[in-house]
């Protein structure tokens, strides 16, 4: 059975059961943020757990994924904007790929200046480990949801962007 959820408001809790009917009364401000945040935590501690077996973070995971996706090399700029960070974050994240071995660093020929990333054959085959474990939670959490179900929280979500 899946984790409950808890919805709070200060001096009153209450408790759902992941098949449990929604409240009647509509949920306070406050509880959608809290019930937003505390599914990303959980999702995100799920993943966590799930790519520790491969070696991976999530953040690691999120790098190979964008360096796979696009089928070439990046320059740590680009990468830092398609994970939504700053440059030097990147630059730490890729110190600590380039270590493991899952890209290498890249003179960048049109710019001296830049560096791009670029997977290695380790690499890939981590991220395709990785691509499978988040596979099969992707597919657990959408069984918990009906076809209609999964669209409307698709939709819901993107009001939020």
């Amino acid at each position: 059975m899946g984790q409950k959820m808890y919805i709070s408001d200060m001096n009153e809790t209450t408790v759902l059961e992941p098949s449990a009917p929604v409240p009647a009364t509509a949920p306070a401000a406050g509880d959608v943020i809290h019930a937003l945040s505390e599914a990303a935590r959980c999702v995100h501690a799920r993943m966590e757990a799930l790519l520790e077996g491969t070696g991976l973070s999530a953040a690691k995971y999120a790098a190979l994924d964008q360096l796979a996706g696009t089928g070439e090399p990046l320059t740590l700029g680009e990468l830092a904007e398609r994970l939504g960070c700053v440059r030097s974050n990147v630059t730490q994240l890729v110190d600590r790929l380039e270590a493991d071995g899952l890209v290498e660093r890249r003179a960048c020929p049109g710019d001296r200046r830049a560096v791009r990333a670029l997977l290695t054959d380790h690499g890939r085959a981590c991220h395709a480990e990785g691509r499978r474990a988040i596979a099969g939670l992707t597919d657990e959490l959408s069984g918990r949801f009906t076809d209609d179900e999964r669209g409307e929280l698709v939709r819901l979500l993107a009001l939020l962007h």
